[in-house]
């Protein structure tokens, strides 16, 4: 769906967090030069690194999150804004330090505690004056959810596209 609406699609892997030894900031610093490498890279494959948007689902969703709070000067030497917005549910700890739009989606089929979660971060960032979008999508369960984000008719299709200017 990006790549057909004209974006470049750049999917991270990251290792496990079993194969952490349940420690999260090794999956946190993969994501995070994972990102910082494809700003760094874009142009060698055509990408535009000034229209850079990051997002997640699930576990990718926190790691996303993670990057958005980034201190991308400082870790990278690279710009603080080089991230235009995301797409995932963010630490709530961090959200001062939110530089970029997000997109909080959560399915009315997943566990309300989950929908609890979404709904609570999203308050947190309006109170906070940064710009978020919540999005609930009705009829979703968790794994239906990520599978939207693939159809530009879907919620996370609709809202991705919308925010990147793809329409």
């Amino acid at each position: 769906m990006f790549v057909k609406a004209g974006a470049h699609f750049v999917a991270l892997d990251f290792v496990n967090v079993k194969e952490t030894g349940g420690d999260l900031r090794p999956m946190a610093a993969q994501a995070r030069r994972a990102v910082a490498w494809v700003y760094q890279n874009a142009e060698r494959f055509h990408g535009d690194p000034q229209r850079l948007y990051i997002g997640g689902h699930s576990s990718g969703g926190h790691l996303c999150a993670v990057a958005l709070v980034t201190d991308w000067a400082k870790e990278f030497g690279l710009p603080a804004d080089m991230v235009k917005g995301g797409f995932c549910m963010s630490p709530a700890r961090q959200i001062a330090r939110l530089r970029a739009p997000i997109v909080v989606a959560y399915g009315g089929n997943e566990t309300p505690e989950f929908q609890r979660q979404n709904r609570d971060f999203a308050a947190a960032v309006k109170g906070a004056g940064k710009p978020v979008e919540l999005i609930a999508a009705a009829d979703f369960n968790h794994f239906e959810m990520v599978e939207s984000l693939g159809n530009p008719y879907g919620p996370n299709g609709r809202a991705a596209l919308a925010m990147m200017g793809l329409g």
